[in-house]
């Protein structure tokens, strides 16, 4: 056997070894890639190409792999309800509660050639969400970020926002 046939013969005796073992890596699909819970890092938004300036906020948001989604968001200087009964808020803390909280739920599904999320909102806290269908347009991933975009708010802005993966719980 010559030198280029021998290994050539290696090569395909490791790659059917590798096909036997399974240890050929198929790339996941982007459905199977949003699947966790993500921990807001960045968001940038804009409307008619100026910048807006945006709140320092927190947030997360879950894609499930059986097609549900909850997300989560506040900003971080949310004032604490001085009654310490969340249904008597003062008229300033609600208003500071309700216009610096957003929280909604539901279903998704993901176009793999867009790279586009669609969730629909099934519950929220800011009701004339609910029934809605959205869009988020996947621009990176990896297995700890991701980055998409949010087209159409119901501002007319345009969000860009960064993601981290968050940590796996340890097990008590």
């Amino acid at each position: 056997m010559t030198i280029n046939r021998r290994c050539a013969f290696a090569m395909a005796l490791l790659a059917s070894v590798s096909f036997a073992t399974g240890s050929v890596a198929q790339e996941k699909t982007l459905k199977e890639k949003v699947v966790g819970t993500w921990i807001l890092a960045s968001i940038t938004s804009t409307k008619d190409g100026a910048d807006i300036p945006q709140p320092d906020l927190q947030g997360v948001l879950t894609y499930t792999a059986d097609g549900y989604f909850h997300f989560v968001s506040m900003r971080k200087d949310l004032p604490k309800i001085a009654a310490n009964d969340r249904t008597k808020p003062t008229p300033e803390e609600a208003m500071a509660v309700a216009s610096g909280a957003l929280a909604y739920t539901g279903s998704y599904t993901v176009d793999e050639k867009t790279k586009t999320i669609h969730p629909t909102v099934m519950m929220a806290t800011f009701p004339n969400m609910v029934g809605t269908n959205q869009q988020r347009v996947v621009t990176a991933i990896s297995a700890d970020e991701m980055t998409f975009t949010n087209p159409r708010t119901a501002t007319g802005a345009v969000l860009n926002i960064v993601w981290k993966k968050a940590p796996t719980v340890a097990a008590k």
